[in-house]
């Protein structure tokens, strides 16, 4: 079972709609009892990183949420979820971050227009299970302004918006896709399908 955290921001129907469709059981809670008993947890996100990042030390569910994951816990953010798992996020202001993957979240600096949004192809920087059923190339659909920089040993696929952008990053159990897989069509149910048998 797949624990989808529910802490006041995230696209969390069209999520739990999605893993639904491909025969993975989910559940919406932000209970640690509930979460303590899931095999994996997806971290969603849609907003500002402060805000998000106040709502998840609220009652400490971002202790024990770093705490799940220090356990081996097969653990997912998605779009501000995956920006949250990095060190520090230098939107409006310097926020400190999870601290699961090494690397920091900036400004997207590009020519193109801000912020990224529509469909985009990744390039596979190496293998990783999660790509087991997407091929190179591929497209997904991205929402954002910030990326993650700094963050080399944990890319595992990029996409080109006039600057290499952090599509897919892996730190030991703990990974992320700065697109959204529930919003990406077959390609994206491939990648939570992998995420599943993590």
């Amino acid at each position: 079972m797949i624990a989808i955290i529910d802490y006041g921001v995230g696209n969390l129907f069209s999520l739990s709609s999605s893993l639904h469709n491909i025969g993975l059981e989910c559940v919406v809670t932000n209970r640690r009892e509930i979460i303590n008993k899931a095999d994996k947890i997806i971290l969603p996100g849609v907003g500002a990183f402060s805000d998000a990042r106040k709502l998840l030390a609220k009652d400490g569910l971002d202790e024990y949420l770093i705490e799940q994951a220090g356990q081996g816990k097969p653990f997912l953010g998605i779009c501000l979820g995956m920006q949250l798992l990095f060190d520090k996020s230098f939107e409006y202001g310097e926020h400190k971050g999870l601290g699961l993957i090494k690397g920091e979240i900036q400004p997207i600096q590009t020519q193109f227009k801000i912020p990224h949004i529509g469909w985009n192809s990744l390039s596979f920087v190496k293998d990783d299970l999660l790509t087991k059923y997407i091929k190179d190339g591929d497209f997904v659909y991205y929402v954002h302004s910030y990326c993650a920089v700094e963050c080399d040993d944990a890319l595992v696929a990029v996409s080109d918006y006039g600057t290499k952008v952090a599509g897919i990053v892996r730190n030991k159990n703990v990974c992320g896709t700065q697109f959204h897989p529930e919003k990406s069509g077959e390609v994206g149910l491939n990648i939570l399908r992998a995420f599943g048998e993590i």
